[in-house]
């Protein structure tokens, strides 16, 4: 998890990137539709193994997802529809980088490499799920190891090795493929204490 200094400075950062933003009238929605454009872009590089510019791609698409929650700050405070359409977005933007990886893996006919590709998404996808469900029945679930931050950081940083180092990048997607169900189930422990408190 992201110690929560280096969090509150980089929700900083992108308020003092978002303020000119909110004066020329972009609004919330517009940067998080343009992050989720950028980010099949990027699919679409990871698709074809174009590195770095892979990486670069997929990690400015994540800068555009921070930045958007910031200008819904330092506007209006951000809608229940925006909150709604950011996640949602999110989910799809994630999901699009993994099918980046699997079609990528795909042409090289590396099966080992779909499947944990294909495990990775599922986790993803489920502790993004756990905690929605969780916050949907009243109760907190904001802990986890890893996090969608964490998991867009080392993504992108394996992506930004050269193809000849590619047993990296494999080896970070099998981590996030383990880590990411391990965080599900933290998740799910958090909930059962709370329930049986």
């Amino acid at each position: 998890m992201i110690h929560p200094g280096v969090r509150d400075w980089a929700q900083g950062a992108m308020e003092s990137l978002a303020r000119p933003l909110a004066r020329l009238g972009i609004q919330a929605n517009t940067v998080t539709t343009f992050g989720f454009m950028l980010s099949l872009v990027a699919a679409a590089a990871v698709w074809q193994g174009v590195w770095p510019w892979a990486a670069i791609l997929v990690l400015v698409a994540s800068a555009f997802d921070m930045v958007d929650g910031a200008l819904a700050r330092v506007s209006d405070g951000g809608t229940t529809f925006g909150a709604f359409f950011d996640s949602t977005l999110d989910r799809l933007s994630e999901a699009a980088i993994c099918l980046g990886l699997i079609g990528f893996f795909l042409s090289r006919q590396d099966n080992p490499m779909v499947v944990g590709t294909a495990v990775m998404l599922i986790g993803s996808q489920m502790v993004s799920y756990t905690r929605a469900r969780a916050e949907g029945l009243g109760l907190s679930c904001s802990i986890g190891w890893f996090q969608r931050p964490e998991r867009v950081i080392a993504l992108g940083i394996a992506l930004l090795l050269p193809v000849s180092l590619l047993i990296v990048l494999k080896i970070v997607i099998w981590l996030l493929a383990v880590l990411t169900l391990l965080t599900t189930l933290q998740r799910v422990v958090h909930v059962w204490r709370q329930l049986s408190d």
